[in-house]
């Protein structure tokens, strides 16, 4: 009895502990939930034949955006030369790794029939847009892991125990450039061909339109930096251990406050163009979008909490020096982004048209994720929020301090050479 107080006295219950715990806690019971539907199908779900891609849509949607910050830092770090941001480059690295399966996770519950996603792989179909986007993902995930895996590398069982696997995978930086460039093809490629996977859809007026790729890219240039601004200012809150350049994270999201102010420009011509005159599908989308069930979700979420807000704040000299309320800023855009790709995602299809020359009247239909789509969407968010967790706690993916090898003065050249 005595042993088994001492050992109790021994284990201190952390906030971190108690943080992971839980995380772990959701992830499992999300488990449970794919396992359901894995053995009953699509059937457990809300999604019909009418509404067919639902909230598991919009959360690999969402997590591909999400992870935009990986090939654009990469791209000004290796092909522009600003090396000072190379700390925040393996941060959203990182982060896209982790966003990149969450996506194939939530793809894998959506397709039906998990068994055969591998099908797309063998079987080429050059004409599809969604071929060419799941080739494109397949290949960029690739492109990430060869990326971070010098981060595993750098784990101390593995440097102690397996240090020809620690030095092999220490010798892929130097394949970082050609990587970065790589990761640009075809992150740039996939990032638009979700947007034309919609508006290639001419059965669906409302996204049959080819601006979707450039909101879809541009929308993603916005929120992938601001993921991993956010995850870095968090981090370096949460412990005094991680260093954390703030400099470079406020000259970042300057630069998220312009791509905003492009993204509410294309967004605006993107909604008015489709108010000259009427065409039938398309005028009853965008009333529900502007008018109707979604309007809230258009007006308050997206555009002013998602753009204007966020664009404001981030341009103001003192709100975006300010770590609140730049903060505030990340986090509404995020949320801004998550709500675009589902406001995008269901108003194309809650209009259902006929094309019956004596009906041309327009039915709406509607749909809310069933208990199920919830327990497993939130299971690999939870899935995703814990990796990126033990990344910061245990491969030190956010570190703004001088490389392994770098001494303090040479770090700060580069940096003052950005500013």
């Amino acid at each position: 009895m005595g042993t088994t107080s001492t050992i109790y006295r021994r284990i201190k219950i952390t906030p971190f502990m108690l943080w992971v715990a839980g995380l772990a806690a959701v992830a499992l019971v999300g488990l449970v939930g794919m396992g359901i539907v894995f053995v009953k199908g699509l059937s457990v779900t809300n999604l019909t034949d009418l509404v067919p891609w639902g909230l598991w849509i919009t959360i690999d949607l969402s997590a591909i955006a999400l992870s935009a910050g990986a090939f654009l830092l990469c791209a000004a770090v290796y092909l522009l030369g600003l090396k000072s941001y190379q700390p925040v480059a393996r941060t959203a690295t990182f982060i896209g790794l982790i966003g990149y399966s969450m996506a194939v996770l939530t793809l894998l519950l959506d397709i039906g029939r998990p068994d055969r996603f591998w099908h797309a792989i063998v079987y080429w179909n050059t004409h599809s847009v969604l071929w060419e986007v799941t080739m494109c993902v397949a290949l960029y995930f690739t492109v990430l892991l060869l990326e971070t895996a010098p981060l595993f590398g750098k784990i101390p069982f593995v440097q102690r125990y397996l240090p020809w696997l620690s030095n092999n995978l220490e010798k892929l930086h130097h394949l970082a450039p050609f990587l970065a460039i790589a990761g640009l093809g075809f992150s740039m490629l996939h990032q638009s061909s979700l947007g034309a996977t919609y508006g290639v859809l001419k059965a669906r007026p409302l996204w049959y339109r080819p601006n979707l790729s450039v909101l879809f890219m541009v929308s993603a240039m916005a929120a992938g930096p601001a993921l991993t601004v956010l995850v870095s200012m968090i981090a370096g809150m949460a412990s005094p251990k991680i260093r954390i350049n703030d400099r470079l994270l406020e000259r970042i999201a300057f630069f998220i406050g312009w791509v905003l102010v492009g993204y509410l420009y294309f967004r605006f011509w993107d909604a008015f163009a489709m108010t000259y005159t009427y065409e039938y599908g398309r005028t009853e989308g965008l009333r529900i979008l502007t008018h109707g069930n979604l309007s809230f979700n258009f007006w308050a979420g997206e555009i002013f909490l998602g753009i204007v807000m966020p664009m404001i704040l981030l341009l103001y000299t003192k709100t975006r020096e300010n770590p609140l309320t730049r903060m505030l800023a990340m986090v509404l855009i995020i949320g801004g982004l998550v709500a675009y790709r589902w406001d995008t995602n269901l108003a194309g299809q809650l209009v259902l048209l006929s094309y019956l020359p004596s009906d041309l009247t327009a039915v709406y239909t509607t749909y809310f994720p069933s208990l199920i789509e919830f327990i497993a969407g939130i299971g690999v968010i939870a899935y995703g929020i814990l990796a990126v967790t033990l990344g910061i706690k245990y491969l030190n993916v956010v570190d703004h301090g001088p490389e392994q090898g770098e001494t303090v003065s040479e770090k700060v050249p580069l940096i003052a050479a950005a500013d």
